[in-house]
């Protein structure tokens, strides 16, 4: 069975990492959601993509100069202008929060310090997994692989899975190399005989963002583990129209 995951929630049709946009994935029949993760300057794990509010929301400056208060402020409903005033960034906190209520849901959580090396954000973060209990229901993603491997020293009990764009030299050799047991490639770096590599190895391979329907339908026929998409509703009906 393939799993639907909603990136950034239901991004395609709702704004985007926002509490709306979690509940509009899991409505749709999505089997898990996928959100990015910041820091404040205070120290709060907040769920936004962007290392800027700039783009999905009316304020200005960076997560990292920012207070908590001041990022409870904004209204996060950036091209989605039905629903202003309805949308915000959430607390990483409040989305695990959320997550317990909905015992079947999987949570795919992508570290974002890539760029900005937020101090303490494996630990942070795993500390609410914990506190939650949600390790087996959580994947930690990232584009930073040393990131990665600090989360694996910090808890060995919570999935990783390794991001990349273009094409690695057998991947799912690199992922047991640094202990992941998941692959997230951009889409067009996930070639069938990839996938059927590193899933008979024992390797997981989820592919973001997949929106295109041809392109979901051939991730469904090549049996991947999951796929991570903006419309989780299309994917759904997809999917369940192939069973039939």
């Amino acid at each position: 069975m393939t799993l639907i995951f909603g990136h950034r929630g239901a991004a395609g049709t709702f704004p985007e990492n926002t509490m709306l946009s979690f509940d509009a994935a899991i409505q749709a029949g999505a089997h898990g959601i996928e959100l990015d993760v910041q820091m404040t300057n205070d120290g709060v794990i907040v769920v936004i993509h962007d290392e800027t509010v700039d783009r999905t929301t009316n304020g200005k400056g960076f997560i990292k100069d920012l207070d908590y208060k001041e990022i409870t402020m904004l209204d996060a409903s950036d091209s989605f202008p039905q629903f202003s005033g309805k949308a915000r960034i959430p607390t990483l906190e409040e989305v695990l929060a959320w997550a317990v209520t909905n015992p079947s849901i999987l949570v795919n959580i992508e570290l974002k310090n890539g760029i900005i090396e937020y101090p303490e954000l494996e630990e942070k973060t795993i500390e609410l997994i914990s506190e939650y209990k949600l390790e087996d229901r959580v994947i930690l993603s990232s584009f930073n692989h040393y990131s990665l491997v600090k989360c694996k020293s910090i808890s060995n009990n919570i999935k990783t899975a390794i991001l990349y764009m273009e094409g690695l030299y057998k991947p799912w050799e690199y992922a047991q190399s640094i202990g992941a047991q998941g692959l997230h490639p951009y889409f067009h770096a996930a070639k069938s005989p990839i996938v059927y590599e590193a899933q008979s190895c024992g390797i997981d391979v989820r592919p973001f963002t997949v929106n295109d329907p041809l392109v979901m339908k051939q991730m469904f026929s090549d049996s991947v583990a999951a796929i991570i998409t903006d419309f989780p509703e299309r994917a759904i009906e997809l999917y369940n129209d192939k069973k039939e």
